[in-house]
């Protein structure tokens, strides 16, 4: 059975994010789907607003568009078998549903509900608890507006009506955890777990001596409001006061990365505290290797950060917000603790140093269910699946 999906992702590779990561991974494993399934082969067309900056895409396994003009998607649409579309972006949702196009939606994001689809209130920056679907629209028009104007903040609302129609009209909807699908209330939505790759544990050599053998609590990715640093920083601070010696980790940088020192040094952490700023992923593995925990203590719903699936596919033992898909992602392998809440995170902390048990059956467990759930082949075997059982009907 030969298959020709059509891949549509507004933002794209040369950008780096999780979106962009797990679309890259899905296009280069289906691409290569015949290797897996003698006699099933899936063509794969990925179509992209974004410039290539300077990016070779001939040497990809799967065709790529940059940049179409209407009447070169409007074409691109009609040949394909399956049109599946990264986040709700309304021209080829329109395009798929014009020309009955079986049509999947990935939910990266909260663009059917929210106009800003951060589902984060923007003057103060709080977790939005959903204006747009209590049809508050007063509050989502003053939540833009504040960033980009009165008017383009309403013509974001206006048009949030119209995109989440037509989500309602696809196929199928996917999304990446339980939380989003519940969140954004769609029929015919399916669970599909975002896969990382898998590497094997001899890539993460020994890290510089930076914490001098001291347990060694880790946090990696922006430095920015919503990942909530501060409360590490004032659970360290607790811990630290309570008699336990050890060492933290900042890997990673952002807007915030001047306040954050500021903060450690207030709360008397200067001495044992290393922020890397950022680094390449490739050397990531080396700098968390020997680390006793990495810490999540993110203050917003994230979809279904990519980065906690990454840590439990590699063995960490992982402490993080219950909060959105985060807590859902480490749910039974982790450890969890109230979005926001220092105290909590800070008994957190104390538990894996006083029982190191338990802290080696977290990390067996997190291994374990990570590969089962969170694999990137997973991930593209259940896609190719579903994209193939679209079109036998």
């Amino acid at each position: 059975m030969k298959l020709s999906l059509l891949i549509y992702s507004h933002d794209w590779a040369p950008s780096v994010g999780g979106v962009q990561t797990v679309t890259m991974s899905l296009a280069r494993g289906l691409a290569g789907w015949s290797k897996i399934q003698i006699g099933e082969e899936v063509e794969v067309t990925l179509v992209t607003q974004t410039p290539a900056g300077g990016m070779d895409d001939s040497c990809l396994a799967f065709r790529v568009v940059r940049k179409p003009s209407g009447p070169e998607l409007l074409k691109l649409v009609r040949s394909a078998d399956v049109l599946h579309v990264a986040n709700p972006a309304f021209v080829p949702l329109l395009l798929g549903w014009l020309f009955r196009k079986p049509t999947v939606l990935e939910h990266d994001g909260y663009q059917s509900i929210c106009p800003n689809g951060l589902l984060v209130y923007e003057p103060d920056r709080s977790v939005c608890p959903g204006h747009f679907m209590a049809r508050q629209y007063g509050m989502c028009v003053r939540c833009n507006s504040s960033s980009s104007g009165w008017v383009k903040s309403l013509r974001g609302v206006l048009l949030t009506f119209p995109r989440r129609w037509l989500a309602r009209k696809v196929i199928r909807n996917v999304a990446p955890s339980g939380h989003i699908g519940r969140r954004v209330a769609l029929p015919r939505t399916q669970i599909i777990y975002h896969g990382v790759q898998n590497f094997p544990t001899s890539r993460a050599v020994a890290p510089a001596d930076h914490n001098s053998g001291l347990p060694c609590f880790a946090y990696v990715g922006r430095l920015v409001r919503e990942k909530g640093l501060p409360v590490l920083l004032r659970a360290a601070s607790k811990l630290s006061q309570n008699g336990h010696s050890f060492f933290l980790l900042i890997v990673g940088d952002g807007t915030e990365r001047c306040q954050l020192e500021r903060l450690a040094a207030e709360l008397g952490l200067r001495g044992r505290t290393e922020f890397t700023g950022a680094v390449s992923a490739e050397a990531v593995p080396a700098l968390l290797a020997e680390a006793t925990a990495i810490v999540m203590p993110s203050i917003c719903e994230d979809v279904a950060p990519l980065a906690a699936s990454e840590m439990l596919v590699q063995g960490h033992l992982v402490i993080a917000s219950d909060i959105g898909g985060l807590g859902e992602i480490v749910d039974g392998v982790g450890l969890k603790f109230p979005a926001g809440d220092a105290d909590a995170l800070e008994s957190c902390m104390q538990l894996v140093l006083e029982n190191p048990e338990l802290a080696s059956e977290l990390r067996f467990k997190a291994r374990q269910r990570g590969g089962e759930i969170f694999g990137e082949k997973r991930m593209v075997e259940e896609h190719a699946r579903l994209y193939q059982a679209l079109v036998e009907r």
